[in-house]
């Protein structure tokens, strides 16, 4: 009998295009063959957990045996990439707090609505709000987080992290809008409840026609996303959510990416910030 490490690489190599079509296809992650072991690798412990030997097995219940539709929230979770950090690229907080805010007209009746598109664990989500909420006497405003993961999501909502996630957040604002956890919470710490409370996260596929989500979001940050779909998938994605921004909205993309965004109505005004004409 092969041991475990040796079996799990005897996948069928069929199935598994079959499977990364199917990746591609429903959410738009791109897996080349050479993603094949980090595939393996991060879908170990669900073969386990179910009961089957190795990845050729496991693939023939999803494909063969009508098992597909109860894995594939599982499958989405196990093979997206949710790298993020609080304050990550912070000149694009720098410009929300200095470039976008300031040029908001205090007093609006309408709320300044936020969209993290991929959210992952809400640390994007969170330093946007820590900064919208430096500026609360001045708008009202409101964050949304939208992921495919659903573990990050439920991560996101429940707004606990490991101390050391929140050190890249300025001192200033981690003192007003952080929680630090004591007893057998040492070493954690919690996004204060008056943030919560101006916070949502959701499920959503980018991949989806259409979402539902307002069309007057004034910020829509998509970073580091985009550098796993194809172009074609890249173009329908931006426009679909260029539609939901507000006349003068503002769209961020990851630094690497803003080569990618080739919208007609989106017009480049700072190091990949563009804003709606």
């Amino acid at each position: 009998m092969h041991d475990a490490e040796t079996t799990l690489r005897t996948v069928d190599d069929r199935r598994f295009d079959k499977l990364t079509a199917l990746i591609r296809r429903e959410i738009g992650v791109r897996l080349p063959t050479s993603k094949r072991q980090m595939v393996e690798s991060r879908l170990r412990r669900r073969i386990v957990d179910t009961g089957f030997t190795t990845l050729d097995d496991y693939m023939a219940h999803l494909f063969d045996h009508d098992g597909l539709a109860d894995e594939l929230d599982v499958i989405f979770d196990a093979v997206t990439t949710n790298k993020t950090d609080f304050f990550r690229e912070p000149a694009h907080f720098e410009f929300l707090a200095e470039r976008i805010l300031p040029a908001r007209r205090p007093g609006g009746a309408r709320f300044f609505k936020v969209w993290s598109a991929a959210a992952s664990c809400g640390a994007e989500a969170w330093s946007t709000a820590m900064v919208l909420a430096d500026h609360h006497h001045e708008i009202r405003w409101s964050v949304l987080g939208t992921d495919i993961n659903t573990r990050v999501i439920a991560q996101a909502r429940r707004a606990i992290y490991p101390s050391e996630q929140l050190a890249p957040v300025p001192r200033h604002l981690r003192e007003r809008y952080v929680m630090i956890g004591t007893g057998e919470m040492t070493g954690s710490c919690r996004i204060h409840p008056d943030l919560r409370r101006r916070v949502s996260f959701n499920r959503l596929n980018l991949m989806a026609p259409s979402y539902p989500v307002d069309r007057d979001i004034d910020v829509i940050f998509l970073r580091n996303v985009l550098i796993y779909f194809a172009p074609e998938d890249q173009a329908r994605v931006i426009a679909r959510l260029a539609g939901h921004l507000a006349p003068g909205g503002f769209f961020l993309v990851g630094h690497s990416e803003s080569m990618v965004v080739d919208q007609p109505d989106l017009e480049q005004v700072a190091p990949a910030v563009f804003r709606k004409v």
